[in-house]
């Protein structure tokens, strides 16, 4: 997530160019663009965007957008700031820099979770990080990290192992609740078939076998509360690493 030091001139991106004049009044704004791309996105999918699509449901032509957005790829970074704008912040504690950094993730698990497609636009475009409101997150995560005492090297290390895993383990997350949708199964149902399918496939891989077999009811009956816990470990374990780097 920290920026690298780079000639913003030289990036594409709508964070870095000027504004594009115009002399009569647009018909429509930026925000009602954003507003009406993150609906589409939200209602049918990453695939559902397009430049004509957005502008059929805005009662305008893809041209009309053109005024705002170069191309697809500058709307997709203001729709995803718009969203991480939705991520609240905590304040930095010194005495337990851990207790925010649990707050941060979960909130912005939260959000990432209610706008499935945004981790896999976050996969795939770095540029993204250029928005005020990713900036704004980032420099959160940074100074919840730096109140517990660690050096700028540890501070950056932990910031983009944390984000990285919550968009990793969001990613997964969110591709697993949609398959339980489109199943029609409960979610403890889907996992039992899961499991089941991966206890038989596993036969030939002793360890892993033995994991789907003896963990199944465990994970069956957890189901959808298991994910939040599982999720609360790995970011305890990550942060026990950091600890280790204290100093």
């Amino acid at each position: 997530m920290a920026a690298a030091s780079t000639n913003s001139n030289a990036i594409a991106s709508v964070w870095t160019r000027p504004a594009r004049e115009r002399r009569d009044q647009p018909a429509l704004s930026r925000d009602q663009i954003v507003a009406e791309a993150i609906g589409l996105l939200d209602t049918e999918g990453f695939d559902a965007l397009s430049m004509r699509k957005l502008g059929a449901r805005l009662g305008a032509g893809a041209t009309s957008l053109y005024t705002h957005v170069a191309n697809k790829d500058e709307l997709l970074e203001l729709v995803v700031d718009q969203v991480i704008g939705e991520v609240k912040c905590p304040a930095p504690d010194p005495q337990h820099w851990r207790v925010p950094m649990h707050e941060q993730a979960d909130a912005l698990r939260a959000t990432l979770l209610a706008h499935p497609w945004i981790t896999i636009v976050l996969s795939n475009a770095a540029l993204t990080y250029l928005g005020p409101n990713m900036m704004r997150l980032t420099d959160s995560m940074l100074a919840i990290v730096e109140a517990g005492g660690f050096d700028d090297d540890v501070v950056d290390i932990t910031t983009n192992t944390v984000f990285q895993f919550i968009v990793g383990a969001c990613a997964n997350e969110a591709a697993m609740l949609m398959t339980v949708a489109r199943s029609g199964l409960s979610t403890q149902q889907w996992v039992d078939q899961v499991m089941a399918a991966s206890a038989a496939a596993s036969t030939r891989y002793p360890r892993l076998h033995r994991r789907y077999v003896e963990q199944r009811p465990q994970v069956v009956a957890e189901a959808a509360a298991g994910v939040v816990s599982r999720f609360t470990q790995a970011i305890d374990l990550l942060l026990d690493g950091a600890e280790t780097r204290r100093g």
